[in-house]
Parts: C-alpha cells; structure tokens; sequence
C-alpha cells in the first residue's frame, strides 16, 4: 500500500476479486463446456523474449488437448507484481505465473542456490543441472508452500548498469546505491561485493534512477532494454555474476484439479516451450546490443576473477545449510 493510490489499491483488489471469482466459474463450468481454462500471470512486456515462449506453450497446450485445456494470459503486470501472482497462486485466484527463481526463494527456500554468484559455469553448466536431477528437485521443492514448478526459462545472466561511473572491479561499486530484487541473496550479494544494496520494485526503478535515489541496478540485457533503463543509465558492466532463471509455476490447487492426461499435456506444452524460448532469448540478446551500442551505451568487459573472490562469503554460508548443500555439491560436480 506504501507505493500505491488508494484509487490504484481499490482497483486492484477488485481485479484480484473479479480473477478469483472468474476462475472458480470457469472450473464450475468446464464439465459442460468440456474445456478448462488455467489464467497465467506475469510482469513482463509482450515484447520479452520469456513472453513469446509463455504463448509457444499456451499454443502447444490448445493443440495438445485439443482444445479441452487452455491458457489465458495477463501479461505486463495487469495482475501485480511476481510477489503478488505468487499470492495469487497460492490463494487459488489464478492458475500459473513466471517469476525469477529469486523471487520463488522467497517462498520456496531451496531456490536460493539459483542465485549464488557465479555458481554456474556457463549456460550449459546452467542447463545440464536444471534440466537434470536438480532442476527436477528444486521444481518439486515449493509443492508443500502450494507452488509446483512446471519449467525453467533462459534469463541469462545478470550483470550491473549504472548511470555515472564504469565499474571495472568490485572496488569501483563502492558507494553506489545499487538496486536489486527483493530477496535476501540478491542484497547479500550486492552488499558483499562492496555496493550498497536497495531493494525495490522494478516498476519503481526508472522514476528511481531519473531522481538519483539509486546509482543504478542489475539485470540481463533484455530487461535493461525493454524497462528502457539504457536511457538513463549509459555503463553496461558483463560481470555476470549470476545466471538465475525465471520459472514456470502453477498453484498447487489447480495442479492437483487436472487429471493425470491433463498434467501430462501441460507438462509436454512447456517442454516445446523451453526449447524456443532458449531460442527467442540469443536472438532478442543480439538485437538489443546492436540497438544498445547505437544508442550509445558503454560495454565494459571487467576481469571476473576479482568479483569472484569478493562473493565466495555467500557460497560458505549456505554450504552450512545441511538442506541446500546437497543441492550445491551436485550442481558443482556436474
């Protein structure tokens, strides 16, 4: 409510109440009508990359099912932010949503291995575990919070952008004001690093980067372009210090309504989905760093070895987690 209108607020309640009551209609009605609608929620542009593979799998469910199940979707925040569809799921007023893994940790605990620093070699250390044993044991990880996972989509890597000053070590982030996403890991690891972490939403930071309350942020080169932050801020710094990926989710009671053939179309609908999204995902990268050098945008390359040191504190912590340094020593082995 602190950021919100209580015009704006009111609004959305109603469109949280009208959404709940609709899908409990639908579901009522689907004997009838032989056909069972899942509402998908999500906060990224239709633009996005994540966006376009979201509707590869609403195309594939349709065709799957033949037209028994289907996915409607509220893309560009309609629905809220990925806290609140995460709420939403878990109070049964809409089916399924995308949110980073950061943002799921929030939730589901086991997710916080996504987003150690520099755990993940590259995209293909990142995919062989999150297509494998891990990937599937993370997914399961959130059923008993009402959250299963269904799929993992490409995010990329994270790296910093600021608006004033090149950063070419951790060294150059101290004193910056940095946002980054509301999770315990992602302040964790802006603060270890040397910068002065602040958390908030990602609709605020535009308007926030403008009136100089944060120094600039972190995020993958899609999102730096399609929230427009490349008009403020004009350093793009490939740290990568992390890979987390965004995930498919769907509310446990919706998931425990469908039928054993039902889950299996869903399951096969994201499956066609990941390999296009991956797809979707090196093609808009491209395309945004031509637009990006156009625009003027400084790429700096910095040496990792420094930043990898500086974040080592944040894997040591959570190897002590007897739950999630199994999960840790897997990934690495692999």
């Amino acid at each position: 409510m602190k950021y919100l209108t209580q015009q704006k607020w009111l609004l959305r309640v109603f469109s949280f109440a009208l959404i709940a009551l609709t899908s409990l209609m639908i579901l009522s009605c689907s004997a009838n009508k032989n056909r069972k609608t899942l509402y998908f929620a999500h906060s990224l542009p239709t633009s996005h990359p994540v966006h376009k593979g979201i509707l590869i799998m609403q195309e594939a469910l349709l065709k799957n099912s033949g037209g028994k199940l289907q996915i409607k979707v509220f893309p560009d925040g309609q629905l809220g932010s990925e806290r609140e569809t995460l709420e939403l799921l878990q109070i049964g007023s809409i089916a399924m949503t995308k949110v980073s893994a950061s943002a799921l940790s929030n939730f589901a605990p086991e997710y916080q291995v996504l987003v150690i620093p520099y755990l993940f070699r590259d995209s293909e250390h990142l995919f062989k575990n999150l297509e494998g044993d891990v990937g599937q044991q993370l997914l399961a990880s959130g059923t008993e919070y009402l959250l299963r996972g269904i799929c993992f989509y490409d995010a990329g890597a994270r790296s910093f952008y600021t608006k004033d000053r090149p950063v070419n070590s951790p060294d150059d982030l101290a004193g910056l004001k940095l946002r980054v996403q509301n999770d315990q890991m992602s302040v964790d690891m802006a603060n270890t690093l040397g910068a002065a972490a602040t958390p908030m939403a990602f609709g605020e930071l535009y308007t926030a980067l403008q009136q100089n309350v944060v120094d600039g942020a972190e995020n993958n080169i899609p999102s730096f372009v399609s929230s427009n932050h490349f008009e403020v801020c004009k350093y793009y710094i490939f740290d990568e210090h992390t890979m987390v990926p965004d995930v498919v989710v769907i509310g446990t009671k919706f998931w425990n309504q469908l039928s054993d053939e039902e889950k299996g179309w869903l399951d096969d609908s994201a499956k066609q989905s990941v390999a296009k999204q991956k797809q979707f995902w090196k093609e808009t990268v491209v395309e945004n760093m031509k637009m990006l050098k156009e625009k003027g945008v400084e790429f700096i390359y910095p040496q990792k070895a420094p930043f990898i040191k500086k974040s080592k504190p944040i894997m040591e912590k959570l190897l002590m987690h007897p739950d999630l340094k199994p999960i840790i020593d897997q990934i690495n082995a692999n």
